[in-house]
């Protein structure tokens, strides 16, 4: 239980820090970009708050790979052909929380898919007072 949770603490960490420095950056050169419209850099915005939860993603999907295949800690059944492609949609739908139940954890991993559901809850929720902001300031 100790790996999947010291595992699950650095990824909420490590994804917390990913998407406050992608918002950060985007929040402090969005106004200086000149080379397109007002109204254009909200869609910076939204893509740059969509390729900081990509990252996040693809960063649980390794994390549900080290603890299934590598170290063996938990299942992952249903639909589930261990490529890393499979992890990485399974990664994707415990991150939004869309719960298809084609692939599901057991045993320990499911600490982790229930962190991973908590942190992009909260992170999407931040996109999206960021997106609204950032539509106040350039719509």
């Amino acid at each position: 239980m100790l790996p999947s949770l010291l595992m699950s603490l650095s990824l909420v960490a490590t994804s917390v820090l990913i998407h406050y420095e992608a918002l950060r950056c985007m929040n402090e050169s969005l106004p200086r970009v000149t080379f397109v419209r007002e109204r254009q850099k909200v869609l910076f915005a939204i893509f740059g708050a969509l390729g900081s939860h990509l990252v996040q993603i693809m960063l649980f999907a390794l994390a549900f790979l080290i603890l299934h295949h590598t170290l063996g800690l938990g299942l992952i059944g249903g639909r589930f052909d261990n490529s890393f492609a499979t992890y990485l949609y399974f990664s994707a739908e415990t991150y939004t929380s869309l719960g298809f139940g084609d692939i599901f954890p057991a045993g320990e991993i499911r600490i982790l898919a229930g962190v991973e559901a908590l942190t992009g809850l909260l992170m999407i929720s931040w996109s999206a007072s960021f997106s609204y902001l950032e539509m106040r300031r350039f719509w």
